[in-house]
């Protein structure tokens, strides 16, 4: 059609709208197409989903439309028409959706056959409405090809042609696909054997592993008791003890020597008063209450040194580990002691003060 009054309908449509075409003439009343394409005047194709009314230049890449890779990973930067139909266009590709009053002539007035027929079994039983007991072989879709003769005898021949049936199932596939099946529940039942025998080498190679470690342990144990530790290891050992066992000792030592001294200078006091009050009681032999206060004194000290003397048997044992520490200050704390009481027990030289010269 050449009239742009007639074709005006399909401006400013795109691609996949449907379009009535009772404008068209009478001949098209009642009829509806469906615009799927087209090519502009310079030849380049209408691209779907272009929503422009001119043409563009996209990048292209495998499987995009318009555009056929020559080899694998292409990229092409082409020029396609939009999708919107123009007066610029040359060709506009049409479906009919839906028939119209009148026949229109080669196009609707006649029947064009199927040039192949279905090649899938499922497709030929739909088409001739077989069920599964039927051969769907015999119902194949032959092509006829040219005849030939034969140049001998001039003997003719027909020939056709027809698609090999897919998923078609016979006694030979159920047959094949069950040794399939077979095969692969083999192969699983050796894999489990395998892995079942795998896994027992490996525990009686960690087995055999552990013993060899347990004789090695026990042979370097018996070597190192039947042979006599070296003064470094002794060394080794008491820098590797912990802080707070050296602490304790030290402590302890501390103690003890504090108790020796404190012990030492209790006695040393007790038998400077005992002196004392014997003293005291020769002096004062006629007065009787003051004998009597001097016996109860001397009997108390006497008491107090029993218990001490006691005690210290008692903890003979503990003053064994601690006299090692604590001599030194033991005998520091004695000394001093017995200088304390000596000089208590004499008295101090009275001393004149010097007169002060008169002025």
């Amino acid at each position: 059609m050449d009239d742009e009054k007639k074709l005006r309908i399909f401006y400013d449509k795109h691609i996949a709208q449907e379009v009535a075409a009772d404008p068209l003439g009478d001949e098209f009343k009642g009829y509806i197409f469906k615009i799927t394409g087209g090519n502009d005047k310079q030849g380049f194709p209408m691209m779907q989903g272009v929503l422009v009314s001119h043409r563009v230049r996209l990048l292209f890449k495998e499987g995009m439309p318009c555009f056929r890779p020559r080899r694998d990973g292409e990229r092409k930067r082409k020029s396609v028409r939009g999708c919107i139909v123009g007066p610029d266009l040359s060709a506009i590709n049409l479906v009919i959706t839906k028939k119209g009053d009148g026949e229109l002539p080669d196009l609707t007035d006649k029947y064009v056959a199927r040039r192949l027929g279905p090649k899938r079994a499922s497709k030929i039983r739909k088409l001739f409405n077989l069920s599964k007991d039927d051969d769907v072989r015999k119902y194949v879709i032959r092509r006829q090809l040219p005849d030939k003769t034969r140049a001998k005898d001039g003997k003719v021949f027909r020939r056709s042609k027809a698609p090999k049936i897919q998923r078609l199932v016979t006694p030979r596939r159920i047959h094949h696909k069950k040794q399939q099946m077979r095969d692969i529940k083999a192969k699983d039942r050796r894999h489990k054997c395998e892995k079942a025998e795998y896994e027992k080498l490996l525990a009686r190679k960690a087995a055999a592993k552990s013993g060899k470690r347990a004789v090695s342990r026990k042979e370097s144990t018996k070597r190192v008791s039947d042979k006599k530790r070296p003064a470094t290891e002794t060394k080794e050992k008491d820098a590797k003890k912990p802080k707070t066992e050296t602490k304790a000792v030290a402590k302890g030592a501390a103690k003890g020597a504090a108790k020796g001294a404190a012990k030492a200078t209790s006695k040393s006091a007790g038998k400077a008063v005992a002196k004392d009050a014997a003293a005291a009681a020769k002096k004062n032999a006629a007065g009787a209450p003051a004998k009597a206060a001097a016996k109860a004194v001397g009997k108390s000290v006497a008491k107090q040194a029993a218990a001490a003397a006691q005690k210290k048997e008692a903890e003979k044992p503990a003053k064994a580990a601690a006299k090692a520490a604590g001599k030194s200050v033991a005998k520091q704390a004695a000394a001093k002691a017995a200088s304390k009481s000596t000089s208590k027990s004499s008295p101090k030289p009275a001393t004149k003060k010097a007169a002060a010269p008169k002025k």
